[in-house]
């Protein structure tokens, strides 16, 4: 039985889809009972709040292995402190359940043992988890192409596609949703080689700058669309905009790292890397409004 812990969102319900394929049979945990589509793939349904760590201890005990994400919830009134409590809920109902075998979604960068923002709020997450017996796989994914559905309307309507990174020609990785649930699945489905902490790292067939996203709309879109950098001094009042204080200094930190280069990417002599197959065109193709 493999147990996954927010089954609903994309990462999620894509690993349930492959392990599903797989003929495995999977639990799939929901904070409320809106479960019809992975009814219909033949999940076992549970639910359970992310921050009640008694009923999330319920729903994975039995389980061979379990899969969980830490959330950033761009609603919550302290995004950080938000995550924070997600965070020790999770441990402690994986304590309680005595899970064996976990594998958690991290983020690239979260090697990183200086404040870097949101891939800091993943290195403690890890550090967390490293405290927990069994066999704990770390799959930490880079930046998701769809991501870029933010800032994609913009663009539409003005042809200029906002851009936090810098310089705006400089690649990075990114990765499609769609192709980290497959990734998580052929890692959950193979034998245990080791029995600590493994790190396995998640990214595209190749690696996009944000040139090339704006290039990729204009050819979706049919009409010239240009990478447009929003300056530092406005980030964190662009963030705040959508976001609490705290989830605004997140993201100041992680693009300011960004622009640093280096630090967002995969950890020193690391040696697992997966491949998703899907490309940047691919992933925004769904993005753009139909003309």
């Amino acid at each position: 039985m493999f147990a996954i812990v927010g089954a609903a969102g994309k990462v999620g319900y894509s690993t349930a889809v492959a392990l599903r394929k797989a003929g495995m049979p999977v639990r799939a945990i929901l904070r409320d009972a809106k479960a019809e589509r992975l009814s219909e793939i033949g999940c076992e349904i549970a639910i359970a709040d992310l921050q009640d760590p008694d009923a999330l201890a319920r729903a994975v005990a039995g389980a061979d292995a379990v899969q969980i994400i830490l959330p950033a919830i761009p609603q919550a009134k302290d995004m950080a402190e938000d995550m924070r409590q997600s965070m020790e809920s999770l441990v402690v109902a994986l304590r309680q359940a005595g899970s064996r075998r976990v594998l958690a979604i991290s983020d690239y960068g979260a090697h990183v043992t200086h404040d870097i923002g949101m891939p800091s709020m993943f290195h403690t997450f890890e550090a967390r988890l490293g405290e927990l017996d069994g066999h704990k796989l770390l799959l930490r994914s880079s930046e998701h192409m769809e991501g870029w559905a933010r800032v994609i309307p913009a663009a539409v309507a003005s042809g200029m596609l906002p851009v936090f990174h810098d310089p705006v020609d400089r690649a990075f990785p990114m990765i499609s949703a769609a192709d980290l649930g497959p990734i998580a699945a052929e890692l959950l489905l193979r034998p245990i080689e080791r029995r600590d902490v493994e790190v396995v790292h998640a990214e595209g067939p190749r690696r996009y700058s944000p040139t090339d996203v704006a290039a990729t709309v204009s050819q979706l879109l049919g009409r010239p669309v240009s990478a447009s950098p929003v300056p530092r001094a406005q980030w964190r009042e662009s963030f705040e905009r959508i976001l609490s204080p705290s989830g605004a200094e997140l993201l100041t930190k992680l693009y300011g790292a960004h622009s640093e280069g280096g630090l967002i990417d995969i950890e020193p002599n690391a040696g697992d890397v997966r491949h998703g197959k899907t490309e940047l065109i691919d992933a925004l193709r769904p993005l753009i409004p139909r003309q």
